[in-house]
């Protein structure tokens, strides 16, 4: 990439702009409209955060936290000087930082917690106007990072974080997390591990005598490649991690099963979808019953991504393990039965994975047409109502759309005739709003420091033996110096023994949009 080439995409980088002003009026929908989108502007304080430091404090002196807002202020005089911002133990191919990376750290953390309140906070019934579901839209994803391990392009484990503010904040003892990324959640995994292990040990504890310190628990689910990363080199312990089915001993939860290619969509529905795919949901209800049933005290997390699309690039989806797009629809509707079943209706997802413009839009689309039909019966059976939606015709139009908007003008052509004429109009204003242009970004330009000669650095995490958490020996949580097995996890990791964490508040339109807001500088 030449200097002319570089300057061009940091122009165009600095152009774009993913924050609106309160005041202006937006994308108007219809009285009554089923999505109600909010420009969240809402950011977390990470060294302070009682969630974050839930997940991502204190283990033995090693301060995360204070280390990732370190490499983050240094990481433009490293790369002046031609050094990796990223240090030299932690991968190279899929990490990287700049001055700004901690707004968005900051600020996808907490426009999580903010999803978690608005669903927690609304009360169970069927008015349309209260959601009782959200879709968060916020990078950088998260569900690869483990305690104090950061790894493809995750540097803390947003779904982990709102499973801990839901825990802290109301009383949430119970989380489900789904996770439908191409890639294996090592991150979330093994962070849900150390989480079910303290609240077994309290258990053990105080079946001799001890008093009884409520834990939070937490089932596990992923269906995802295992060619591809984390476990495309063939380690050992990350195939053995994103392989496990454990229910119950030892006090886990977790249940993994393997995308596989399918040579029609019958065989995809009615062997892999139903027999392997469906299992997610089966152990899941099985966690539920063996937890207590049915309660308030239950959230429902799902990890989003849609690089398992079929119109993922083939560059990030090598192994042809790609679904159906109507199989975020359907698995989503299931996903709202369960929740409606278990948890009062109360869902929060969250965007991890996805990078093409046709597999987050085609994705997306059907992700979030299954929140808003929700776990009604009719979605059972493969209801194909939707799927003109996402039609091959539709997808690519959409996809000129959106780069219509990013570059010159290019003829959208004809989309499919069954929709409504005005739906290009109505997409062409939710990605105004999602992506409005027009207003010169605040400061960006003055601290934004453009790479002169940098290029992408190789992939060499397959030859640095980095150690991801995936085993239970790892404990981000304990203060394993004072070999106190029973920890409170009500408790800040690093925080002087006896604090407590602020009292927890017991509180207890059908689907929100929750988009994170662009860094400031």
């Amino acid at each position: 990439m030449g200097d002319t080439d570089a300057d061009s995409l940091v122009e165009a980088m600095q152009s774009l702009r993913f924050e609106q002003d309160r005041d202006s009026p937006g994308l108007v929908l219809p009285k009554g409209h089923p999505i109600q989108v909010v420009q969240s502007t809402a950011k977390v304080d990470i060294s302070s955060h009682p969630a974050v430091k839930y997940i991502h404090g204190d283990v033995d002196g090693d301060v995360y936290l204070d280390k990732l807002a370190e490499w983050a202020q240094r990481s433009a005089e490293k790369i002046s000087n031609g050094q990796s911002e990223i240090p030299s133990e932690l991968p190279q191919g899929d990490l990287y930082m700049c001055p700004t990376s901690l707004d968005a750290i900051r600020g996808a953390l907490g426009t999580v917690c903010e999803a978690v309140d608005t669903v927690m906070e609304s009360p169970a019934t069927k008015s349309p106007v209260p959601p009782r579901k959200a879709f968060v839209a916020v990078r950088p994803p998260g569900h690869h990072c483990g305690e104090d391990t950061p790894c493809g392009f995750c540097f803390v484990n947003n779904v982990a974080v709102g499973a801990a503010h839901a825990h802290l904040k109301y009383a949430v003892s119970r989380v489900v997390i789904l996770d439908i990324d191409l890639h294996h959640g090592n991150g979330t995994q093994s962070i849900v591990w150390q989480i079910n292990e303290e609240a077994y040990q309290s258990r053990l504890a105080a079946e001799v005598g001890a008093p009884p310190k409520p834990g939070l628990q937490v089932y596990y689910g992923s269906v995802h490649d295992i060619l591809s990363f984390p476990c495309e080199d063939g380690k050992p312990d990350m195939v053995q991690a994103a392989s496990a089915s454990i229910h119950g001993p030892h006090g886990q939860y977790i249940e993994n099963v393997h995308l596989e290619p399918f040579e029609s969509e019958e065989q995809f529905w009615n062997v892999h979808y139903r027999e392997t795919y469906s299992r997610l949901l089966s152990k899941a209800e099985n966690f539920m019953e063996r937890t207590g049933g049915a309660s308030d005290d239950t959230l429902v997390f799902i990890s989003a991504g849609f690089d398992a699309s079929e119109h993922e690039t083939p560059s990030m989806s090598r192994h042809n393990r790609k679904v159906p797009t109507s199989f975020f629809y359907r698995f989503t509707r299931d996903i709202c039965a369960f929740a409606d079943k278990w948890a009062q209706g109360r869902a929060v997802s969250v965007l991890e994975g996805g990078y093409s413009d046709k597999a987050l839009l085609s994705g997306t689309m059907a992700h979030l047409a299954g929140l808003v039909d929700g776990g009604s019966t009719s979605g059972k059976d493969n209801d194909n109502s939707r799927e003109t939606w996402w039609s091959p015709e539709n997808v690519h139009t959409l996809e000129k759309l959106a780069k219509r908007r990013r570059g010159p003008r290019s003829s959208l052509g004809t989309a499919d005739p069954k929709l409504p004429p005005s739906w290009l109009d109505r997409t062409s204003a939710l990605l105004a709003l999602l992506d409005p242009r027009g207003a010169e970004p605040p400061s960006i330009r003055s601290a934004f420091i453009p790479p002169s000669s940098m290029t992408l650095r190789a992939r060499k995490y397959a030859d640095q033996g980095i150690t991801h958490p995936t085993s239970p020996d790892q404990k981000p949580y304990q203060d394993n110096s004072a070999g106190d097995a029973s920890a409170d996890p009500g408790q800040s990791p690093g925080s002087t023994p006896g604090a407590s964490l602020p009292a927890v508040l017991k509180k207890l339109p059908r689907v929100i949009l929750k988009v994170g807001p662009r860094p400031d500088a």
